[in-house]
């Protein structure tokens, strides 16, 4: 097997998966528990939400633990629980735009590389405005956007409001999940105000995620009842997993440059050597990402026949192919519906050597060209 879909999953490394298992077994106790092995256990806790934080340049208190990053996505839009205009990214995940929907949220254009244009943005800012989410990497094309630039506005948008004496909050929300291990993140750089992030993503357990919430930002649960992560999201702690994703972090944060330098070499590899293709993300993204237009080809067909040979690629998010969407990102940078129809998506990882690369393009030249043979028939 090749697995190319690295932005749909990743593997539990086995360093995290080492650090989680004593929470299974032996450390098993509930952290709210009176005695002194749960209170352990609360302790050990606490300090795998304290190292999440210091991998982002945050504190342990700024962490909301969440079951993913849908929920934390979720969570962050009730910041304007008063009410209040919502801008959004027409690129960003389906967990951010259906929520910024409801809301009556007006998306943000983006230029043919998926990169935000900064003056529809402007344009689109006005004093009902309080809250903006931008996705740090989009989880299609890779895109990175320019979020302290973003942050250097929303800040004069700020300052304007108050010498006119308007006092209504904004907030910039990101969606850092597809980022995390290519990039060093820091929220103070980033200037963002609500940040999400991803375990799955960067070779921790699936079903945890985390939101970071600075100081003066209020927000609403969304579930209810024992009151833990400060009452924003009740429900027993997920130790293993939040251990997991600690370790998970701390591993990707170590590793972030001998990664960029490996990935850069694997798309060179594989755009040198793959023929009779549009590369769609030519600028802006992740070393890791590339998504490539066969126009005039079925991609759904191409993965299909890749899987038989052992090859595992995608059209894009996980959650839309499996609906049989039109992905809404590539329709927003432009692409025609035969182009969409016809784009795979390769994400490399930690399961990849340079010798799989070198195989996978000379399997998807040999798919493609018979895909080609037999629509010429």
């Amino acid at each position: 097997m090749i697995y190319l879909d690295h932005a749909a999953a990743t593997p539990v490394a086995k360093k995290v998966l080492e650090a989680m298992k004593p929470y299974f077994t032996e450390d098993f106790f509930n952290p709210s528990a009176a005695y002194l092995p749960a209170k352990k256990v609360a302790s050990d806790y606490e300090a795998a939400k304290a190292e999440i934080a210091h991998a982002i340049g945050a504190k342990g208190n700024d962490i909301i633990i969440t079951a993913g990053a849908t929920e934390a996505n979720n969570l962050a839009f009730t910041a304007i629980d008063g009410g209040g205009g919502v801008l959004y990214l027409s690129t960003e995940h389906d967990s951010v735009r259906e929520v910024a929907k409801r809301l009556g949220g007006e998306e943000i254009r983006v230029n043919s590389y998926g990169l935000i244009d900064i003056e529809d943005l402007k344009s689109k800012i006005n004093d009902d405005t309080r809250l903006i989410s931008v996705a740090l990497a989009n989880n299609e094309l890779g895109t990175i956007q320019p979020l302290a630039e973003i942050s250097g506005i929303i800040r004069n948008v700020k300052i304007d409001r108050l010498k006119r004496g308007i006092k209504t909050p904004l907030y910039l929300h990101s969606d850092a999940s597809q980022a995390t291990n290519l990039l060093d993140i820091n929220v103070a750089r980033l200037g963002v105000d609500l940040l999400t992030l991803n375990s799955a993503k960067v070779y921790g357990p699936k079903g945890v995620g985390a939101l970071y919430v600075s100081h003066d930002v209020r927000l609403k649960p969304l579930t209810v009842g024992g009151g833990q992560e400060n009452g924003l999201r009740s429900g027993t702690e997920n130790v293993a997993g939040v251990v997991g994703f600690a370790k998970a972090l701390s591993l990707a944060k170590e590793h972030i440059n001998g990664n960029r330098k490996k990935y850069a070499n694997f798309k060179k590899i594989l755009l040198n050597e793959l023929q009779g293709y549009e590369l769609v993300n030519k600028k802006h993204a992740l070393d890791n990402f590339v998504v490539l237009c066969y126009n005039g080809i079925d991609a759904e067909r191409l993965i299909y026949l890749l899987e038989d040979l052992g090859v595992y690629v995608s059209t894009g998010a996980a959650c839309a192919a499996s609906k049989g969407k039109k992905s809404h990102v590539l329709e927003a940078i432009g692409l025609s519906d035969t182009e969409i129809a016809g784009s795979l998506r390769i994400t490399m990882g930690e399961t990849n050597t340079e010798e799989q690369i070198h195989e996978v393009a000379k399997i998807i030249n040999s798919v493609v060209q018979q895909e080609q043979e037999r629509i010429e028939l």
